[in-house]
């Protein structure tokens, strides 16, 4: 065999090997999120949203007549 085949089939031998490489660690590494939930600007904005909520249906009496009027 001369050298041209035999640099053309060790490369793609070498392509064969480093793909493979990469697809069973596609099958091994988990894609799940991590453990801990990050604070995202939704999550604050509806706890938020929440407080308010909350504190515009529960006012002291004194303060109902202001409402009233």
């Amino acid at each position: 065999m001369d050298d041209e085949k035999l640099k053309i089939v060790l490369a793609l031998l070498s392509g064969i090997i480093f793909s493979l490489v990469f697809i069973l660690l596609a099958f091994i590494l988990p894609i799940s999120s991590p453990k801990t939930p990050q604070k995202t600007m939704d999550s604050e904005l509806q706890k938020l949203s929440k407080a308010y909520k909350k504190s515009q249906t529960k006012r002291p009496p004194e303060q109902e007549h202001l409402l009233n009027k």
